[in-house]
């Protein structure tokens, strides 16, 4: 009987060792994943519908957009990056990087980048005015974020 007391209380000895050696690498491990979290960011904004009638001059179609806004201190390069609606038109950030604190605004029409505008060159509309979904994701597929508006969404 004294040999399965004293079995008990070396488990219980090892178990709790075990539970001190878990607690203290958590913190270890955990900060290991801060150095390779995602970069904080995210859809800022959305314009969907242009102001005034749809007549697909490009002055309209600029006047649709979607805005990014990197929230951390450090810049982040969107080389690789997509950003899509739900009918699948898709634009690519080629070699843009993404100044800490910085929002770029990226237009549907035609026009040339700069560090504070994109343009996605399209001679049509993106964004659906009543529903749609704009998603933004990573150079390895990962979604970043999603705003979405209209019938059947949530407002963030």
């Amino acid at each position: 009987m004294s040999a399965s007391v004293s079995a008990r209380r070396i488990a219980a000895t090892v178990l709790a060792a075990g539970a001190v050696v878990s607690a203290v690498a958590l913190p270890a491990s955990a900060h290991d994943n801060d150095r390779h979290r995602h970069p904080r960011v995210d859809i800022s904004a959305v314009q969907a519908d242009s102001p005034g009638r749809d007549n697909y001059s490009n002055r309209s179609l600029n006047a649709e957009w979607v805005e990014l806004t990197n929230n951390d201190r450090r810049a982040v390069n969107l080389d690789g990056w997509t950003l899509r609606d739900e009918d699948g038109h898709r634009y690519r950030f080629d070699d843009v990087r993404l100044a800490g604190r910085a929002t770029v605004r990226i237009h549907t029409g035609v026009g040339r980048d700069t560090r504070t505008d994109l343009y996605q060159d399209r001679r049509s509309y993106v964004w659906d005015n009543r529903s749609d979904t704009a998603a933004l994701r990573d150079d390895r597929g990962r979604t970043v974020d999603t705003e979405s508006w209209g019938r059947g969404h949530h407002h963030r």
